[in-house]
């Protein structure tokens, strides 16, 4: 009898409403953080926090920012730390709210906790990875298309079987060191970015960890090639893509893409000089960045670059407010590897259309870097002002 009447007892207990307790509270997507009730915990965190941190919604950090507890003045009694825990210390030091002293001369070892690497990793992870693998699909599928719809374009009359020198071997060298290392960096670059996502599910982490300790060693070294490369290839064919006044026929007629008509060029047409001036500008700034990593903490390059935008009121003028300019030498790298990889995007995009036009999408453009003689009819049909400056100089006796 006394085993029946706790049983009703247990389960009349269970038929009572129970109060929400503040872990229970589920807020709405587009509440305000401030309407976040912590009254039952503290004012410490609660499940609401939780969700809407996980969810990337905005949070008022100020119960944690604030709550650092008193000094030893303000509670005698208690040691050095006054009223503070570890805990108030160390939320202290990750919102540099407290004055703390590192004992090294390494300026990287003073940074304790850095909530920027959070951001970062998002970053990298999600808008940089997505954003880059749509560019290149979709550069890979506008060429397929323009392929399907123009189809090659060819030498009209065929060749004519009597060659001319495009390009020297000095110039060759450099362009192949200069792709070369190109398409090296750029593979090892994605393999690091994609490792994760792509090579571990299909390939197992092993293989993913000897591919990517590899392709750091190749990508950090084949780097000088690269930039040694670059150098070479803008000294010697600047002068011959400084735009003129030929090249607003080439935009005219569509490059020769467009309908039948061949517009006439120099050693470099208009396209070409996109092509040029596109390496070069992107090549600059994806070298001075990949030196920043290489030399990490080293070189400062956003931390001034933001302060100058402020001073100049580019900032001001694009609605973004002061941008933080006293950056940790860990931001820095981070920004630093995002502008490298996205830089890095750019160029991959821009130099597969090049990859086409000089393979699959042009007869005959292929023999300038392979052996460095073209057709005379191609050169003719393709680049007619530079065809007649060569002929004019063989035929002018030397002095």
């Amino acid at each position: 009898m006394l085993r029946h009447l706790m049983a009703l007892f247990i389960l009349a207990l269970a038929a009572l409403p129970v109060s929400a307790t503040a872990q229970d509270v589920r807020l709405p997507e587009n509440a305000t953080p401030s309407a976040i009730d912590r009254a039952n915990t503290g004012g410490a965190q609660n499940l609401a926090d939780i969700e809407r941190r996980q969810n990337g919604a905005e949070i008022d950090d100020g119960f944690r920012r604030n709550n650092l507890g008193g000094d030893a003045a303000t509670v005698p009694g208690l040691g050095p730390l006054g009223g503070r825990s570890d805990p108030d210390l160390w939320r202290g030091i990750r919102y540099n709210e407290l004055p703390v002293r590192v004992s090294t001369m390494n300026k990287t070892g003073r940074v304790l906790v850095q909530d920027n690497g959070m951001w970062w990793q998002q970053f990298r992870e999600g808008p940089l990875a997505t954003y880059g693998a749509w560019l290149l699909a979709g550069t890979l599928a506008v060429l397929l298309l323009f392929y399907l719809l123009r189809g090659r374009i060819r030498i009209e009359g065929g060749k004519v079987g009597r060659t001319i020198t495009r390009f020297k071997a000095i110039e060759r060298f450099a362009h192949w060191m200069l792709a070369g290392s190109f398409i090296l960096l750029a593979l090892t670059g994605l393999a690091t970015l994609f490792g994760r996502k792509v090579v571990i599910p299909l390939l197992g982490h092993e293989f993913n960890s000897v591919l990517l300790t590899g392709s750091k060693f190749i990508h950090n070294n084949v780097s000088w090639a690269f930039m040694i490369a670059l150098v070479m290839v803008f000294v010697m064919w600047i002068w011959h893509n400084i735009p003129n006044k030929t090249d607003w026929v080439w935009i005219k007629q569509g490059g020769g893409f467009i309908g039948d008509k061949h517009p006439p060029a120099k050693k470099f047409n208009f396209g070409q000089k996109i092509v040029f001036w596109a390496v070069i500008l992107l090549g600059f700034s994806v070298s001075l960045s990949g030196l920043s990593l290489l030399f990490p903490f080293e070189i400062q390059l956003f931390g001034h670059t933001f302060n100058l935008i402020n001073d100049i009121g580019m900032a001001e003028a694009a609605g973004l407010g002061p941008l933080q300019g006293d950056l940790t030498p860990h931001a820095e790298m981070q920004y630093a590897q995002l502008w490298h990889a996205i830089i890095g995007f750019l160029m991959m995009a821009v130099i597969l259309g090049h990859i086409y036009i000089g393979t699959l999408g042009m007869e005959g453009a292929f023999d300038a870097m392979g052996n460095g003689e073209v057709d005379e009819r191609w050169a003719e049909q393709h680049h007619s002002l530079w065809l007649d400056e060569v002929k004019d100089d063989k035929r002018t006796p030397a002095e």
